[in-house]
């Protein structure tokens, strides 16, 4: 496959080199995975496949992704890592988000979180201390400097003056919405994307899951999500609303700034981005609503 062809879109040749040879067979077709580009499924000549990624670092992946794997984490397979580059196995599944859920998908869902509660870590370079979800983006710092809504200003002010909670940190995935979890007839087959992983609160994982239902169903799904993963984890959350305010405040001001495209592309082109402010506004209202 020639990857530079004017006016193809694909993986650049050296990336397709690379694969090649950790494969030992040619890439006969790419397609892209997320709207259209990276990562990628690659197809070689033998039958077999394969996911690039590309473009960046993946110390944090690494790490992330052998640790879950020990612990019977379902996760893809490291197949190799190069300079700014990593290969994965092939996962059975999809990652599209149905426009309905059944609480069982749902508890599910929460339930996979729960696994990461037995898998304690001490932060180091490639997993650091995490304090919320998505922690490499500043949407604190975007809010001072382009303002906000009242609702999102009065979330700040109120988590400014709470102390975070403590506890045994554990791996925590960073991002686990929707879109980073692969099914096959409503099971999960695998948590993708662990770039923002390291060592924190199961909080953090656990409200960026309940949010993410919130908004891909309405806020009532939160609930199923909350009972999944308690099952799991065999004990009540701790610090539920604390968690939660700052999943919410982990978001765009506006989700048309970005993430209404990326949604959008993940099977659920009804979720626009006045449609995704309103859920995210109900789930934080309600959580500031419990603080009080």
């Amino acid at each position: 496959m020639n990857a530079s062809l004017p006016g193809m879109s694909g993986p650049s040749e050296q990336s397709v080199t690379w694969a090649e040879s950790t494969i030992g067979s040619s890439v006969v077709a790419s397609r892209g995975l997320r709207e259209g580009g990276a990562p990628w499924l690659l197809r070689f000549g033998d039958g077999s496949e394969a996911v690039l990624r590309t473009g960046g670092a993946f110390d944090t992946d690494v790490a992330a992704l052998r640790l879950a794997a020990a612990h019977g984490v379902p996760v893809p397979g490291l197949l190799a890592v190069g300079d700014g580059l990593m290969l994965l196995s092939v996962v059975r599944g999809t990652s599209a988000i149905p426009v309905e859920a059944t609480p069982e998908r749902l508890a599910a869902y929460g339930a996979a979180g729960a696994l990461l509660l037995s898998i304690h870590v001490t932060p180091t370079a490639a997993l650091p201390l995490r304090h919320r979800p998505l922690e490499l983006e500043d949407f604190a710092l975007v809010r001072a400097d382009n303002g906000a809504p009242p609702l999102l200003r009065a979330a700040d002010a109120a988590l400014a003056r709470l102390p975070e909670p403590t506890a045994e940190t554990v791996l925590v995935h960073g991002d686990l919405w929707q879109g980073n979890t692969m099914w096959h007839d409503n099971e999960l087959t695998a948590i993708l994307d662990w770039d923002c992983a390291g060592a924190g609160h199961p909080g953090i994982d656990l409200s960026g899951m309940r949010l993410d239902a919130a908004l891909m169903f309405g806020v009532d799904a939160a609930d199923f999500v909350l009972d999944g993963w308690q099952r799991q984890a065999g004990r009540p959350a701790a610090d539920l609303v604390y968690w939660d305010i700052v999943a919410a405040l982990s978001t765009p001001t506006d989700f048309r700034e970005r993430w209404e495209a990326t949604i959008q592309d993940q099977g659920r082109p009804d979720l626009t981005a006045a449609l995704l402010n309103a859920r995210r506004d109900e789930f934080l209202a309600g959580a500031l609503d419990r603080l009080t």
